[in-house]
């Protein structure tokens, strides 16, 4: 981790000595695409290297980015050595107290932990990697265009809406009466199969993603990933069926949310730009999407279903959980109430977090039917998709003469290559910076980013939702290789059902 750290900051260091930002670009952040002025009919390296030459902080922000994307693949290992520099730190304490008579003056007090432990369970967290290269990225914007860019672009030009939104519609999604409320629903749908492990496997993955069409992509995961957690997880499924489930997750919430405009990022991104209506996105992309929701999960339950089977047994053998006293429906409507209207001033953040205040005075005054409000998931969430967007935003100056020079298919296939390494909604943002797109090159784009919004943690805003939930039950944390490989057979079947009809 410190050869990526200091790596990192000697290519921005390099490149600040080959040349200084020209006049034109000093101080703008980041640099507006009409301000490159492109040569004219330049092919693609001959545009990104004008671009480079242009504003060489390009190339430290990319550089940058590429090791925030790598830190969040070695977080595994980050993480294992966090436990083994704990371990030795446990072993130091026992052999000192060994060693040295008890000090009754400090008896009851809290054991010392180990500092270098803690900093690296903090750098092996993969909601902190993005806001941990952020202090990285500050210093190169201080050294490249000084310390009031920092501050133009972090603290004034960067949007935090989404960020803000997703901690927030986490929060609510979460409480007891709404979480109640949508397993009472999917239990009527997995009692037709006896209510089994199976049963509850296919209900979830099946229904929750289209629900995200309503209640927002963000909301819907959070669920998902609660009630998978409860119905399936626990029952400690093998490591492979545990990725291919956490997977298949990612996909189908990732093309889920796409039956309406206003609750998948990346069509929001383009829906008003676009002109694109609810009955647009349904004949275009609403029945796509549960088509291949349905195949895709009917494949891996094909593929698992002696596994899931097997499952049965284990939840016959677990003993059943404490019945809680059913939550009074006003209740359950007022909290819908509030989940409604922060989807509907999703675009509004003074409003949604006032509101969200007074959601946690009434948790207070009907405690007795919630559980606590789990804060630290929705937070890191939120910290991580505000690293992102920050480091994104720099991105536009690669990734806008691409998406221009594609045609529709290979358009599509960019679409989900580059979605991968960033999040879907800022693909689709930056197609609407491309003048001249047709109706087909559009969809394309489109459809590309939605496809590849589960290969990665970082693919969709989602994700790390879903991640934050079920990272407890893989040992040594979300392997992004491994989400990747499970990811790969359903982000096949979204292809071919968006692109082959």
């Amino acid at each position: 981790m410190p050869r990526l750290f200091f790596t990192c900051l000697g290519v921005f260091f390099f490149v600040a000595r080959l040349s200084a930002a020209t006049e034109a670009t000093a101080g703008l952040l980041p640099t507006p695409l009409d301000r490159y002025h492109d040569p004219v009919n330049a092919g693609l390296w001959d545009v990104l290297a004008h671009r480079a030459a242009a504003d060489p902080f390009n190339i430290a922000a990319l550089a940058i980015f590429v090791c925030a994307i790598v830190h969040t693949f070695l977080a595994a290992r980050i993480r294992h050595a966090a436990h083994v520099v704990e371990e030795r730190h446990a072993a130091r304490l026992k052999a000192r107290r060994a060693e040295t008579p008890p000090d009754h003056d400090h008896e009851g007090g809290r054991d010392e932990v180990s500092f270098g432990g803690q900093v690296l369970h903090f750098f092996g967290e993969v909601e902190a990697v993005f806001g941990i290269w952020v202090l990285v990225l500050a210093g190169a914007i201080t050294w490249f265009k000084g310390w009031d860019s920092v501050v133009g672009y972090i603290g004034e030009h960067v949007s935090y809406t989404e960020p803000l939104f997703v901690v927030i519609v986490m929060a609510l999604a979460a409480t007891h009466p709404v979480l109640s409320l949508a397993e009472r629903c999917l239990h009527a749908v997995a009692s037709l199969g006896r209510g089994t492990p199976g049963a509850w496997w296919l209900s979830i993955l099946l229904l929750a993603p289209l629900l995200g069409s309503f209640i927002t992509e963000p909301a819907a995961m959070t669920i998902a990933a609660l009630l998978l957690a409860r119905q399936f997880y626990a029952l400690k499924p093998s490591p492979r069926l545990a990725y291919a489930t956490l997977g298949l997750l990612f996909v189908n919430i990732s093309v889920g949310g796409t039956l309406t405009h206003f609750a998948a990022p990346p069509v929001i991104m383009v829906a008003h730009a676009w002109g694109w209506d609810m009955a647009y996105l349904f004949l275009h992309f609403g029945w796509r999407a549960a088509l291949g929701i349905a195949v895709a999960t009917l494949l891996y339950y094909a593929v698992f279903r002696r596994e899931l089977a097997g499952l049965h047994r284990r939840a016959a053998d677990r003993p059943a959980p404490a019945r809680r006293a059913p939550v009074p429906a006003w209740i359950t409507l007022v909290q819908l109430g509030f989940l409604a209207f922060t989807v509907w001033q999703a675009h509004h953040p003074v409003l949604f977090i006032g509101a969200f205040l007074f959601f946690l005075a009434f948790t207070k005054a009907t405690a007795h039917h919630q559980t606590p409000v789990d804060l630290r998931s929705p937070v890191l969430v939120g910290f991580f998709l505000a690293g992102l967007v920050i480091h994104g935003g720099l991105q536009a100056w690669w990734i806008q003469p691409i998406l221009s020079r594609l045609g529709e298919g290979p358009l599509f296939l960019s679409a989900v290559v580059l979605t991968a390494f960033n999040d879907n909604a800022a693909i689709t943002f930056l197609a609407t910076l491309v003048p001249g797109f047709t109706a087909e090159l559009k969809y394309a784009v489109v459809a590309g980013a939605v496809v590849g919004g589960g290969l990665t943690v970082i693919a969709n805003a989602p994700n790390p939702a879903g991640q934050a939930i079920l990272a407890r039950y893989f040992p040594e944390g979300v392997a992004p290789l491994k989400l990747l490989a499970a990811a790969l057979v359903p982000t096949a079947v979204m292809a071919l059902s968006f692109m082959a009809f």
